[in-house]
C-alpha cells in the first residue's frame, strides 16, 4: 500500500492510459490528466468530440479521480465495492487516499464496465 501522493496518480493514469484505443488525452499535465472519447457526442445540449470521461487531479492530501461514468451511467455500473464506496464524494469524484492491490483492481475493473456501456450507448468507439 502507498499513500505517496505522486505513486497514487501514477498508477490512476496508467489505468486510463490502457484504455487509449478508444480514449484519447486531453490534458496531460502533472496537476490535470484528462482523457475524452474519441467519437463525437452530445455533451448535455454541446456537441463534443469526445465525450469527457475521467481526470486525475493530485491535490496536497488524496488524489481526485473524477469518473463521469459514475455520473451518467450509475445504474450500469452497480454497486460500488465498499472500498470505492468509502472513497466516493459526490456523484463522480472519488478522493484516493491510499493505493493497495485490491482497490487499483477494483479501479480498474469498474474504467473497464463503463467503457463498456459507454461502447453500448455509442459514446466511445469499440
Amino acid at each position: 500500500m502507498t499513500k505517496d501522493i505522486n505513486e497514487i496518480r501514477e498508477r490512476l493514469v496508467s489505468l486510463l492510459k490502457r484504455h487509449q484505443d478508444v480514449l484519447k488525452i486531453g490534458t496531460n499535465k502533472f496537476e490535470n490528466f484528462v482523457v475524452n472519447g474519441t467519437v463525437e457526442a452530445m455533451q448535455g445540449k454541446k456537441k463534443v468530440d469526445g465525450i469527457y470521461f475521467a481526470s486525475v487531479v493530485p491535490k496536497p492530501k488524496d488524489v481526485r479521480f473524477y469518473f463521469f461514468p459514475s455520473y451518467t451511467h450509475k445504474e450500469g455500473l452497480g454497486e460500488l465495492p465498499e472500498n470505492l464506496q468509502k472513497a466516493l464524494k459526490g456523484k463522480s469524484c472519488f478522493y484516493i487516499k491510499y493505493m493497495d492491490d485490491e482497490l487499483e483492481k477494483n479501479l480498474g475493473d469498474l474504467i473497464e464496465q463503463a467503457i463498456g456501456l459507454y461502447q453500448e450507448d455509442g459514446l466511445l468507439a469499440k
